[in-house]
């Protein structure tokens, strides 16, 4: 199954992946160096590097996959049909406080609350997907259905996000 994700979060999974990919011959130097400090059976500095290889793989094992299963959606390219889809930032008021919010809907592995960007496939992701301006978006959430009215749609250029992500010093 394909995962949508902005090209943002696919450039941040492959640096995260180099980067796993580069430890590999350091890890493989500390389980050569615990295997040398003797019997195998009682050795923790052995045990302990194997197990960090065993989860740097799994981890790569987990990128890889995500990678070959993306695909990667450009909010760039994306035509403003007016309603709420994958990519768009959302401004929205909730009804019963008048609080704005702004959402970027964004894939799985993108997702960040306090940064504004929400998974299509959470609660208010899946509110949201299909909307127009001026709808109301009801959202089941554990402290109980909350209403938001839908401000305004609009796609954001990925320069920003390239911005960040130099700024972040990827």
């Amino acid at each position: 199954m394909k995962r949508p994700m902005t090209p943002k979060g696919y450039s941040k999974l492959r640096t995260e992946l180099q980067k796993l990919k580069a430890m590999r011959p350091q890890l493989a130097e500390a389980i050569e160096i615990a295997r040398g400090h003797g019997d195998l059976s009682e050795n923790g500095d052995y045990d302990a590097a194997k197990e960090r290889s065993g989860l740097v793989e799994a981890k790569i094992r987990d990128l890889d996959a995500k990678l070959a299963n993306a695909e990667v959606i450009d909010p760039a390219r994306l035509q403003n049909t007016g309603r709420v889809v994958f990519g768009v930032t959302v401004d929205m008021e909730e009804v019963d406080s008048g609080e704005a919010k702004t959402f970027t809907i964004v894939g799985e592995d993108e997702s960040d609350v306090e940064k504004g960007f929400i998974s299509f496939e959470s609660p208010i992701g899946k509110a949201l997907i299909g909307k127009e301006e001026g709808d109301i978006a009801k959202v089941r959430l554990p402290s109980g259905v909350k209403e938001f009215e839908i401000m305004a749609i609009r796609i954001e250029l990925e320069e920003a996000a390239e911005d960040e992500l130099t700024a972040a010093g990827e």
